[in-house]
This record gives structure tokens, C-alpha cells and sequence, in this order.
């Protein structure tokens, strides 16, 4: 029997599964995801995890059962190209025959001094539980200092001024007002909802040390009770590690079948891939649905074609509290309670795989 072993059961492997399973899995095949925690966990809503606007078991999804899938918990430390091996921590080593690496990405510090040490994070479940307990136990007129004003930051800004509303809290940004990249009918009606609510931000900010109870902007100390780092991402550390082509970003260089140059069997899907698109979980699931079919074209001997058409992404979406948001859909801005109701049914269709 040979193995098809998935690294990380992110939006990109969730992907991959339900494009397989039941019936598009060759019988000479079996599946082995690797992940760290027994459930898919959705990432796009840690924002509100951490905030404590929803509960722990809100935000994750049964991995599928299937008696083609072996679900393996375990700590990723190393992937052996050469020998097809994929090394664990406390376990033996996992062969492989063809391979999807999906581990997902890490807060980039930007080289700051002290952001590591004195910062808290959302990227893992783990993460955005520790930041909930550290957030919902400050003391009344505690200071929170949000640093990068993209969507985790304004997401994770907006609902933790519902959750708590005693608290004072600021949003630290690069660009010359909020989410400069989009229209800015968008940029003004995040901008106005933060003016309104009493969320404090800080346009044309740069971070340039941390320290217990400081943050330093434009080298001017700004006290705070809480720093949670929202300004950047990077491939995991095991991806960094490993000696193959990538781009700037730290991103694996693919193959226009998605898979690693003189690695025919290893494909690398969503934030660890280098793709003409920032990362995103639309982005990974677009990925994820190519490399299903280049796979079942090489399992059936099929031609593969020239080029992959190219992902096509529905939009963005993003949330302002529970009653507003904002985003743009086939080009179109949109702001306000739509927006809001919108993103909500996504998030529905997706955690009941209804669409």
C-alpha cells in the first residue's frame, strides 16, 4: 500500500480531503495526516478565540473519518526530501511516497528587538488561548497595544472592544490609514469605526523595540499593559529549514504543478507556498483543488496540462465586531451589516461543508 502522507490539517489539507475521499482515492493508496491537535482548527477566527467573543470548540472541526485515513498527532521537526522521510518529535520516523506540506506559517518579528519575548500571538489555537486568558484578566483600563493594522489586527481590535469595552486599546500601523491596499471607501469606514468606538490608532507607526510593559514607536516609549503581534507572517520554521529554492518571503519555489522542483511526489500547499497571491485560506483551498487534480492525472498516466489556470479569489471579507464589516466581492466594496452577515454565512458554509 502505498502512503500519501499530509502535513498539517489546515484549509489547504481540508481540502485535499474532501477532494479525495470517498471515492478519488486510487485503492493502492492510503492517507496519513500529521498534525498537532486532533481537530481542524479555524483559523481565520482566533481573532475572536482570543478575544473571548466565542468558545474554544467554536472554532474547530472534526478531521473527516475514513478508513482510508490514519490521523498521526505529532510534532513535524524535519522533512528528509532525499530519503522520503518525515521525522517527529517522540515518534519514529514516517515514510512517505508522495507528500502535501501545508505546516502553515509563524509571526515574523521584522527583527524588532524583543517582539519574540514580550509579545502574545494568534497564529495556533495554542496561541489565541493564551492571549485569552492574558487579555480577559487584565484589570479594568488595562492598556492593549495591537501592532500591524491588517485584517487579524483590525479583527482582533474591533472585537475585543465589544468584549471589553473597559479597556483602552491601540492599534499600531504602517500606512498612512487603515487598510491603505483597499478602496478608500473601505480605509475611511474602518478608520470612522475605530474613531467612534475609542480605538486608538497609531497611522505611519514603526515598532522598534519591546519591552515588559513598553512598546517603542518611532523609538518613543508608549506604556502598555499587553502587546499582541498581528504585523507579519512567515513559513514555519521546518519549511525555513529546509535547503530548496524559495522566494523572498521565505515561500517554497513550486512548479507550475505545484510541486517542488526534482520532487515530482512533494507538493507544498497555502502559506508555505510561493504564489502570486498573499496568503490566505481561499487561496490554500484553490491550491489545494489543482494539486488534486495534477495527482489524479500522474496516478492515471494523464498528460498534465501546460499551465494551471490561475486561482481565481471570490474576495475578502472582514469583520468589525459581530454587526459590521467590511470587504470587497467580485470588485465591489461593501461595507456595514451586509458585509457582516456575509462573512458569517461563509463561515457557516465552510464548518458545515455545505458549499
Amino acid at each position: 500500500m502505498k502512503k500519501l502522507v499530509l502535513l498539517g490539517g489546515g484549509y489547504g489539507n481540508m481540502r485535499i480531503l474532501r477532494e479525495l475521499l470517498p471515492n478519488h482515492l486510487p485503492d493502492d493508496y492510503s492517507i496519513t495526516l500529521i498534525d498537532r491537535v486532533p481537530y481542524h482548527s479555524l483559523k481565520t477566527e482566533y481573532y475572536a478565540l482570543a478575544a473571548g467573543t466565542v468558545s474554544d470548540q467554536e472554532v474547530r472541526v472534526p478531521f473527516p473519518e475514513d478508513a482510508n485515513v490514519n490521523i498521526q498527532y505529532g510534532e513535524v521537526t524535519k522533512i528528509d526530501l532525499d530519503d522520503n522521510l518525515v521525522h517527529l518529535a517522540n515518534s519514529s520516523p514516517i515514510e512517505y511516497d508522495q507528500l502535501i506540506i501545508g505546516l502553515g506559517c509563524e509571526d515574523k518579528y521584522h527583527n524588532v528587538p524583543g517582539a519574540d519575548t514580550f509579545t502574545h500571538s494568534i497564529q495556533t489555537i495554542a496561541d489565541a488561548r493564551d492571549t485569552y486568558k492574558k487579555l480577559n484578566n487584565l484589570q479594568a483600563n488595562s492598556i492593549v497595544s495591537i501592532v500591524g493594522g491588517g485584517l487579524s489586527g483590525i479583527e482582533l481590535a474591533s472585537e475585543l472592544r465589544e468584549s471589553r469595552p473597559d479597556l483602552v486599546i491601540k492599534l499600531f500601523d504602517r500606512g498612512k490609514t487603515i487598510l491603505s491596499s483597499f478602496p478608500e471607501r473601505i480605509s475611511l469606514y474602518v478608520q470612522n469605526w475605530f474613531s467612534k468606538n475609542g480605538v486608538e490608532v497609531y497611522n505611519e507607526a514603526n515598532i522598534t523595540k519591546v519591552e515588559e510593559g513598553f512598546l517603542y514607536n518611532h523609538d518613543e516609549p508608549v506604556p502598555t499593559d499587553v502587546v499582541v503581534w498581528t504585523a507579519g507572517i512567515q513559513p514555519s520554521k521546518i519549511v525555513r529549514d529546509m535547503e530548496v529554492e524559495k522566494d523572498r518571503q521565505g515561500r517554497i519555489v513550486l512548479t507550475k504543478h505545484h510541486n517542488i522542483p526534482n520532487y515530482e511526489g512533494v507538493y507544498v500547499v497555502g502559506d508555505c507556498a510561493s504564489l502570486p497571491h498573499a496568503p490566505s485560506a481561499q487561496l490554500a483551498e484553490g491550491q489545494a483543488e489543482q494539486i488534486v487534480e495534477v495527482m489524479t492525472k500522474r496516478w492515471k498516466g494523464i498528460e498534465l496540462p501546460e499551465e494551471m489556470p490561475t486561482i481565481k479569489l471570490k474576495g475578502v471579507l472582514g469583520s468589525l465586531g459581530k454587526k459590521r464589516g467590511f470587504g470587497m466581492m467580485a470588485d465591489h466594496a461593501i461595507t456595514g451589516r451586509i458585509a457582516r452577515i456575509l462573512k458569517s454565512g461563509v463561515l457557516w458554509m465552510y464548518k458545515f461543508h455545505k458549499g
